[in-house]
């Protein structure tokens, strides 16, 4: 829209929407897979699935970290050449691979955190997100709404952080099944006549950040330890971009 080129509007969306194809069949694919294992096969694919999609999160964290100041200024950079080269395709393209790549990582996350939820949630949570993630990118693409993407990348890191420690949490406790990490202590705590984490609630704080009612001690330790470690990186990030 800032370069006037209304005409391109038709390829970037067909290269958004092809993107998120590829992305839905990503996670059927991933999906497939974890369904035709059993026992401790389906459990350690379990947690190396949890743990790589903290990875990817952790990953997303940085790269946010380290782009929200420039992140804007690239991609305008990025669209004005591809207007100038190529036109239609190097739009399609632009936004398929732009696209993809997000889609490929929310298709990672999603087949994690299905393993930990039935799919009714996992359908309707993803519903309602792919819903308010279009809306948001709508109005940002029409210059309805204006972001401080600075801001927003912060906010959004803190989340995410959150998160993938969840994801941390899930995969030890499929590790400790498996018998591949040791307890110690099981349960360290047992919080379930407060907050049961087969509730309502409690499988909405599980789902997402990690939260088990009676936890093991090393997924205590294994979660404690990634959000000190994450959160002490990126204040020092902070700081030395600050100076």
């Amino acid at each position: 829209r800032r370069t006037g080129r209304t005409d391109l509007n038709r390829s970037l969306w067909i290269g958004v929407i092809s993107a998120g194809i590829l992305s839905l069949l990503t996670a059927l694919l991933l999906r497939g897979i974890g369904e035709e294992l059993e026992g401790r096969s389906e459990q350690i694919f379990e947690g190396l699935t949890l743990l790589l999609a903290a990875g990817v999160l952790t990953w997303m964290i940085f790269w946010m970290s380290n782009q929200s100041r420039s992140m804007k200024a690239k991609l305008e950079s990025n669209v004005d050449r591809a207007v100038n080269l190529k036109g239609q395709g190097a739009i399609f393209f632009l936004a398929l691979i732009a696209v993809l790549r997000e889609g490929i990582e929310l298709a990672l996350y999603l087949t994690a955190i299905s393993l930990t939820s039935n799919r009714i949630q996992i359908l309707l949570g993803t519903i309602i997100g792919l819903l308010v993630a279009s809306l948001l990118g709508y109005l940002i693409f029409t210059a309805t709404l204006r972001l401080n993407l600075q801001r927003f990348f912060q906010v959004t890191a803190f989340i995410l952080v959150l998160f993938a420690g969840g994801l941390i949490t899930h995969s030890i406790a499929e590790f400790n099944e498996a018998g591949i990490i040791p307890t110690i202590i099981h349960p360290i705590w047992n919080l379930n006549p407060f907050l049961n984490d087969q509730s309502v609630v409690g499988m909405i704080f599980r789902t997402l950040f990690g939260y088990y009612g009676s936890p093991s001690l090393t997924q205590v330790l294994g979660y404690s330890l990634y959000i000190s470690i994450i959160v002490l990186i990126l204040f020092k990030t902070r700081n030395l971009q600050l100076s």
